[in-house]
């Protein structure tokens, strides 16, 4: 299934999976894909895709700071997998596996934490003692609800991002990269607070026993080491 990766300044925000004919981005809350920032216009592009899990254009939808793919501007194109199109400072790589970049080998979409697969015949011999790949400790995390009408509930942080908070008030996300567990603020006048310290719109690194606070609730950041 196609689907856009969004990022800024490096740090991925969402992913959002094409599942419609018509996929609107813009600022506006109304559009599919809702990037909160001036530099987007309220209705600023759209992604059509006739057949589900078909080929993908983007149209820019007469924005003010136009829509570019790879570093061009354009009115209406076809991505393949691999473009990236840069809304303001926003950047959104789109990413259709079953579709091979013309010309070259089939890309694989490294995820973090993966490893990349290495020939047979290179491999080297496993050292005299050393771990095995499936007891390398691994970092599970959670979010545990403290407060509010969710108080209690728990949330396993399986996916590479997860969006917490109010849509309209406040959001931010937890990206999982590699080891780490980072907290980025995506959108809302306020930001969210990691132990009563305001975050502000850099990406702040999660502990164990974090408490944070977010359009009025509070949460507790759960982290353990378990053994895949």
């Amino acid at each position: 299934m196609p689907k856009m990766i969004v990022s800024i300044d490096g740090v991925v925000i969402k992913e959002v999976p094409l599942t419609k004919d018509r996929t609107t981005v813009g600022r506006r809350p109304y559009n599919d894909v809702v990037i909160d920032n001036l530099a987007i216009s309220g209705e600023h592009a759209a992604l059509h895709m006739p057949v589900p899990g078909g080929t993908v254009e983007i149209e820019d939808l007469q924005s003010t700071n136009g829509t570019y793919v790879n570093g061009q501007p354009i009115q209406r194109l076809r991505l393949r997998n691999g473009d990236v199109v840069d809304l303001g400072k926003y950047k959104i790589r789109f990413v259709h596996e079953a579709e091979p970049a013309d010309n070259f080998e089939r890309t694989m979409v490294f995820r973090p934490g993966m490893v990349p697969p290495r020939a047979e015949s290179s491999r080297p011999a496993p050292l005299s003692g050393a771990m095995p790949l499936s007891a390398t400790p691994a970092p599970t995390a959670s979010i545990r609800v403290l407060t509010g009408p969710a108080a209690g509930r728990e949330v396993v942080l399986t996916k590479v991002v997860t969006t917490i908070g109010k849509p309209g008030v406040a959001v931010a996300s937890i990206n999982k990269r590699h080891h780490e567990f980072m907290l980025v603020h995506v959108e809302g006048e306020s930001t969210a607070r990691v132990n009563g310290v305001a975050t502000g719109a850099e990406a702040t690194a999660l502990r164990g026993g974090d408490r944070i606070e977010l359009a009025g609730t509070e949460m507790e950041f759960l982290l353990a080491t378990s053994t895949i």
